[in-house]
């Protein structure tokens, strides 16, 4: 017997799409070079990640963060989710590239580039269709935007039918909130110790547009030293009441292999989301 599904869908605003309110990074399915978490760790086999994503669709997890820079990651997915592709929202990107030899990053929002990339995603992942497709900032967020004509790009291939929905993972607030005015979902960082996109999750709830988390847990670098004094909350569950409390957030994307982290992290998001009423109704 699975465990126990303890989350629920919601409705990403202004899109068609259920998603969970926990979203499961794949990263480390992936990449293990240049990546910034405290620990080393080393990549899961295919039967470890079978598993874990067996446990995380038993948890109720429905949407997987993915990208071209992580690794192998979409090429490993691909295969994973043969006969229950269904089930899952698939989320990647365009936009940075990793080079597996020399464990670097280097970006290009060109429109030749956003489309070689949409059509090689596809065929890693042995889909007909992104449901989310987000432009991976390098940080000059407005210049990309404006310069490459990246989020048009992506109204061209949701019309062409490639993906559902388009927006950018952003770093900055005037970022953020050019994303939402032309596309249905932003990326930001939200976590007990950086809450300078607050804004930005501000201006999707009033426009009715989808936010995703990164960086929830900081990378696994939140302690209890981000806690206020009188707080007796551990970390983990005051960064879910942090992020999951807020009614613009879709969903927070967490990072790990760790199937005890997973199920942890699960509770901690179900018992925020049980004490507060920004819980849409759901479908199961």
């Amino acid at each position: 017997m699975g465990d126990p599904a303890l989350l629920t869908l919601r409705k990403i605003a202004g899109t068609d799409l259920m998603v969970s309110p926990v979203g499961l990074g794949t990263v480390k399915l992936g990449r293990d070079k240049g990546v910034k978490y405290p620990n080393s760790f080393t990549i899961p086999d295919d039967q470890q990640a079978r598993r874990l994503l067996d446990l995380s669709r038993d948890l109720g997890i429905n949407l997987l963060d993915t990208a071209p820079a992580y690794g192998q990651s979409e090429e490993r997915l691909g295969p994973l989710l043969q006969n229950q592709r269904n089930h899952w929202l698939i989320c990647s990107k365009v936009g940075e590239e990793f080079d597996r030899l020399t464990g670097q990053s280097h970006f290009n929002f060109t429109p030749e580039h956003v489309r070689f990339s949409v059509e090689r995603s596809l065929k890693r992942l042995q889909t007909d269709v992104i449901d989310i497709l987000l432009v991976h900032s390098d940080g000059n967020d407005m210049d990309v935007i404006q310069r490459y004509g990246v989020l048009e790009q992506l109204e061209q291939l949701k019309a062409e039918g490639k993906i559902r929905a388009g927006g950018m993972s952003t770093k900055t607030v005037e970022g953020g909130i050019e994303t939402l005015r032309r596309s249905d979902i932003a990326m930001v960082t939200y976590n007990l110790n950086y809450q300078d996109e607050l804004p930005v999750i501000d201006y999707a709830l009033a426009a009715q547009k989808g936010i995703f988390i990164k960086k929830a847990l900081a990378s696994g670098h939140i302690s209890s030293e981000h806690l206020n004094e009188s707080a007796t909350t551990d970390p983990l569950q005051a960064s879910f009441d942090l992020v999951l409390g807020h009614p613009g957030v879709s969903s927070a994307i967490i990072g790990t292999i760790n199937p005890q982290h997973l199920r942890t992290n699960v509770a901690a998001a179900a018992d925020s989301l049980s004490r507060t009423d920004v819980q849409n109704p759901i479908i199961r």
